[in-house]
């Protein structure tokens, strides 16, 4: 059976890590998983919360300096040497566990060593929407990446490899970079079901400048 390991970055989540370790149970009932969960220097209670559920199947990462999110997937991935397939998705529950077998089934498939869920539904704000939009079309024509990848997605080893040895600031540019086999498939994400993004506007559009950048680099 396929070792499946979630990789999740942990910030102000408190609220919906429960409820996210539930459902990606019932959603992997039938698979051998395990969830890492990467708390990213968060200084609201998070880390309490993701100790409380550690156990067999949760294993808990707490990083003393915040990163933010594609550093705590990196580490979640290195922290993870075990599996046979990746998962990386946000801790928000907008990317929906029921999702994970989808990408994974995909993944089974052979044909490509990464499989990213394709952003569907009006889940942002309108500003969110133009500008994620942007950066998602850029980096397709700069890498070859699906123009609705983002950060939930599922890894085989040869990606997983990659994305560690890449040092890029961004694990899917680092994923477009590294010229494997890539698809996406759609999936709906759900409105956040309660507080904001982690992220500010300065923030993501940092990110976003630092990424597309290291990309252009790689050409």
């Amino acid at each position: 059976m396929t070792r499946v390991a979630v990789v999740v970055p942990v910030y102000r989540n408190a609220a919906t890590l429960p409820a996210l370790v539930d459902r990606l149970g019932v959603a992997l009932a039938d698979r051998d998983w395990w969830v890492r969960l990467v708390v990213d220097g968060c200084p609201a209670g998070s880390a309490d919360v993701a100790r409380s559920l550690a156990g067999p199947r949760v294993g808990v990462t707490v990083l003393s300096v915040n990163g933010g999110q594609h550093a705590a997937l990196r580490r979640g991935l290195a922290d993870e040497p075990d599996a046979d397939a990746w998962v990386c998705l946000d801790a928000d529950l907008q990317d929906p566990p029921e999702a994970v077998p989808l990408l994974l089934d995909r993944l089974a498939a052979g044909d490509a060593e990464a499989v990213f869920a394709g952003r569907r539904g009006a889940y942002e704000s309108w500003l969110r929407r133009v500008t994620g939009g942007l950066h998602r079309r850029v980096a397709a024509r700069l890498t070859g990446l699906p123009p609705d990848a983002g950060a939930f997605l599922a890894l085989g080893p040869a990606v997983r490899a990659a994305v560690l040895a890449s040092g890029s600031p961004s694990v899917v540019l680092a994923v477009g970079v590294a010229r494997q086999p890539v698809t996406s498939v759609p999936v709906a994400r759900a409105v956040r079901p309660e507080g904001r993004s982690a992220w500010t506007a300065r923030a993501r559009l940092g990110q976003s400048v630092r990424s597309l950048g290291w990309a252009l680099r790689q050409q």
